[in-house]
């Protein structure tokens, strides 16, 4: 049976380039690989909640979220099939890595994330917030 997640596209804008903050998971499945913030929502625990709560844990930001979108994460050579709740927004505060769920946290801007192969179905979600926005700096 299907699970649902939650995922976050902290975004910002420096000298004209949007960037987007990625995490290194640390822990199974996609260690070390990079992906979006996010994870499990906790019973009774409403979905914006969960995804404010996933952010500041593994970054340390306050996230302004706004729901942007869901994804069905179907991966059967992992195990997960989920429903994602995608939110996007900005944060505040001062960036810092929980070190039982994430390596390292970074800035990247998107054309790079994009490049990237990211956990999940990160990819796909970062994809559909590129053509959402529509910026000429997403088309290189």
């Amino acid at each position: 049976m299907p699970g649902a997640t939650v995922a976050a596209i902290v975004s910002t804008v420096d000298k004209s380039t949007i960037k987007v903050l990625l995490t290194r998971r640390s822990i199974d499945p996609f260690k070390e690989q990079w992906c979006l913030p996010g994870g499990h929502i906790d019973q009774y625990e409403p979905a914006r909640e969960a995804i404010i709560r996933e952010v500041n844990e593994e970054t340390g930001l306050d996230f302004n979220a706004a729901f942007f979108d869901y994804f069905d994460e179907i991966i059967p050579e992992h195990n997960i099939h989920a429903v994602v709740l995608v939110f996007e927004g900005d944060a505040f505060g001062e960036l810092n890595a929980s070190e039982s769920e994430v390596s390292d946290v970074g800035w990247f801007s998107l054309v790079e994330a994009r490049s990237m192969p990211l956990a999940f179905t990160h990819n796909d979600v970062l994809d559909a917030y590129a053509a959402r926005i529509k910026t000429p700096v997403d088309k290189r």
